[in-house]
């Protein structure tokens, strides 16, 4: 059995925490609404993967976990912060690994 789906619904319910919890302590509507967004789609990506879909939760986990990267890891390398740009660029960069790795096989 595969990894890969239980990481994404894992990161998936990381993000949407996060992205509460930004909402919570800085009344950040656009993490509120980036959080819960990526955290279902990187759900869904597990959902799929563990119905055996295809690929198709492999390319929706690796496609938004690239997108995250891109997101966090630049806020990360400016400000050194772990959280919550430290977190999610290292589970990006994760999801990315783990979708690369899976999809190449």
């Amino acid at each position: 059995m595969s990894l890969a789906p239980l990481y994404f619904i894992i990161f998936g319910t990381l993000s949407e925490v996060f992205g509460i919890l930004g909402w919570v302590r800085a009344k950040s509507k656009a993490s509120l609404i980036a959080g819960v967004a990526s955290g279902l789609l990187l759900s869904l990506a597990g959902i799929l993967g563990f119905l055996k879909l295809g690929d198709s939760g492999l390319w929706v986990g690796g496609v938004v976990s690239l997108a995250l990267l891109g997101r966090f890891l630049p806020a990360f390398l400016k400000t050194r912060a772990l959280y919550p740009a430290g977190i999610m660029a290292a589970l990006s960069l994760g999801g990315v690994v783990m979708a690369a790795l899976h999809l190449s096989q």
